[in-house]
């Protein structure tokens, strides 16, 4: 593992959103010494299989998985996420999380920290989901709109084969392995999520494929 550089993984279908990702990651400030990579993963059977495809095909140490709607507006996002990556019990940053999992695994229906700028098709609003206290805030489970890695864990895409409920999964892994799951106190937002439309399509037959793997490392 190349412990100087950094990889942003993108699964894609869309050459628009990819390019706008892009040109985001390409103006980051990188900390001398450090370089990045970027890889776009297309026609993914699913975001967990797409995943561990650009895990696998990167020898970069940080890796940094984001949809193709998320752009980094942070210009000091690296040196940001290296700084709590100091912190080697540290295994996974998200830019929003579920301090606790609703009864019913639904992260959007529970007590939330992070802070972000979300997009739907008519405007733009600046959430701020609770407070944080200190540099970062330790979660249970971070949402997938970015999820940055300083170590490879295997995503489970054994079981999920689809869209969803791949993030909540891959906090659990990162969990079971020890590792804490974070999100920084960001006192203005690190990213734009441009989130559109919600499809819980098949939402809900991974929720259940979530609870039936992992119900007895959540109640641990």
């Amino acid at each position: 593992m190349d412990s100087k550089k950094i990889c942003f993984i993108i699964c894609t279908n869309d050459s628009q959103y990819e390019a706008e990702a892009t040109y985001f990651i390409s103006r980051l400030n990188i900390p001398d010494g450090y370089s990045i990579d970027l890889l776009s993963v297309w026609e993914a059977a699913s975001m967990a299989s797409g995943y561990n495809e650009g895990m696998s095909a990167s020898d970069a140490k940080y890796k940094v998985y984001l949809h193709q709607d998320t752009m980094i507006i942070e210009k000091d996002f690296i040196s940001k996420m290296l700084n709590i990556f100091e912190d080697e019990s540290i295994g996974m940053i998200g830019m929003v999380g579920s301090v606790s999992l609703p009864d019913d695994y639904v992260m959007w229906h529970g007590d939330r920290v992070g802070h972000l700028y979300c997009c739907n098709v008519s405007r733009m609003d600046d959430w701020l989901l609770g407070d944080i206290h200190g540099k970062y805030q330790e979660v249970a489970a971070i949402d997938g709109l970015l999820m940055a890695t300083q170590y490879d864990i295997p995503w489970r895409d054994d079981i999920f084969d689809k869209w969803d409920f791949y993030d909540v999964s891959q906090s659990i892994e990162f969990k079971n392995a020890g590792y804490k799951v974070v999100v920084p106190n960001m006192p203005s937002p690190w990213c734009i999520h441009d989130a559109g439309f919600m499809n819980l399509a098949n939402y809900y037959e991974e929720r259940d494929k979530f609870v039936e793997e992992y119900i007895h490392s959540i109640n641990q």
